[in-house]
C-alpha cells in the first residue's frame, strides 16, 4: 500500500515540552512536538484514549481534552493531579524520603515495589517508574507483578518533582481524565474532533502493561468508525527497526489511512532493557505515523 507524505509546508511549528513528569518506555516526551506538527491546525476537541505518560497532551495543551488508559493505577495518577496535585506531591516525597530513612536507593525502590505488588496503586506507581530502569515499566503475564529492577539514576528530589506537577497541572487544565476502555472514549468523539492513539506496539512491547490482552484489529475497526464520521485520527504504531534495515509489517486495513509519516526515536529504551545495557549503535528505531486525513 502505497501512502502519501506531507511537504514540509504543510507541517505546523509546535515548540518542544521537555519537562517530563513520569519515566516510560515508549515516552514521546522528545519528539512529541513532531507528532503534534502533523495534527490539523483547526480541531474541536483533543482525544488521547491510550494516555500512557501523556507526553502528546502535556506538549499540545489542549483548550478542550479527553484522555483515557485502562490503567487503573496510571489513571489514579492523572486524575489526582487533576483534582489534588498537592496529594500528588505527597505521595512523591513521602516514597522519596524511605531513601534517606533506609540508607540506600534499592532498598527503598524494593519496598515500594513491595506495597504495589501487594495492591497496585497510583502512589507507588508514582515513584516506581520515575525510579525503575529506563522506564520500563515492565508486568509478568501471569499475575501482573511489577518485575523491573531499580534504575540506576538517582531519582528527582521531591522539590523539583513538586515544581513539574505544577507545570503540568497548568497545561492539563482543560482534559478529563476517564479510567476507559479505548473504544468507548473514541466512540464519543465527534466530527471535527482530534484523535491520537498510542496504542502497544505489535513488534517491541509484549512485556509491557496491557499488550498481551491488546487487539490492534479492534482498534482499526474503531478507527473506520471514526473516520467515517468525520473525526480526524492519527495512530502511532511500529514503523523501523535495526537504525533502519527492518520495516515492521503492521497490517492496517487499505483505504483507511491517507497519509504516512516516520518519526526518528532514537536509541531504543527497551532494548537497552533486554540486552542488559550493551551499545546500541544499530538499535535506533522510527515510529510509524498514520493519518487518516
Amino acid at each position: 500500500m502505497q501512502l502519501s507524505v506531507f511537504s514540509y509546508a504543510e507541517i505546523g511549528s509546535v515548540a518542544p515540552f521537555r519537562t517530563q513528569l513520569l519515566k516510560w518506555v515508549g515516552n514521546k516526551q522528545r519528539f512529541a512536538h513532531e507528532i503534534v506538527a502533523y495534527f490539523p491546525r483547526d480541531y474541536q476537541t483533543y482525544v488521547e484514549p491510550f494516555l500512557g505518560s501523556g507526553a502528546v497532551l502535556g506538549t499540545l495543551s489542549p483548550a478542550k481534552g479527553v484522555a483515557a488508559d485502562v490503567f487503573r493505577p496510571l489513571m489514579e495518577v492523572w486524575q489526582t493531579l487533576k483534582s489534588s496535585p498537592e496529594t500528588v506531591k505527597g505521595w512523591y516525597a513521602e516514597r522519596y524520603t524511605l531513601i534517606r530513612e533506609l540508607g540506600d536507593k534499592a532498598k527503598a525502590y524494593e519496598r515500594v515495589r513491595a506495597s504495589y505488588n501487594a495492591g497496585p496503586n497510583g502512589a507507588d506507581l508514582l515513584f516506581l517508574c520515575r525510579s525503575c530502569y529506563g522506564g520500563v515499566v515492565r508486568f509478568r503475564q501471569a499475575d501482573g507483578y511489577m518485575s523491573t529492577p531499580c534504575g540506576i539514576h538517582d531519582p528527582i528530589a521531591p522539590r523539583a518533582f513538586s515544581h513539574r506537577v505544577d507545570i503540568w497541572r497548568a497545561r492539563l487544565a482543560g482534559t478529563e481524565f476517564h479510567l476507559s476502555d479505548f473504544e468507548g472514549v473514541m466512540d464519543a468523539a465527534r466530527p471535527g474532533d482530534m484523535v491520537y492513539c498510542d496504542p502497544p506496539y505489535t513488534h517491541s512491547q509484549a512485556i509491557l502493561y496491557g499488550a498481551q490482552s491488546f487487539d490492534i484489529v479492534r482498534l482499526f475497526q474503531v478507527i473506520e468508525r471514526c473516520k467515517t464520521r468525520g473525526v480526524y485520527v492519527a495512530l502511532s504504531i511500529d514503523g523501523t527497526k535495526q537504525s533502519g534495515n527492518v520495516l515492521c509489517h503492521v497490517p492496517f486495513p487499505p483505504g483507511l489511512f491517507e497519509r504516512e509519516v516516520f518519526v526518528n526515536c532514537g536509541r531504543s529504551m527497551l532494548r537497552r532493557f533486554q540486552l542488559a545495557g550493551k551499545t546500541l549503535e544499530t538499535e535506533i528505531v522510527a515510529d510509524r505515523l498514520l493519518l487518516t486525513y
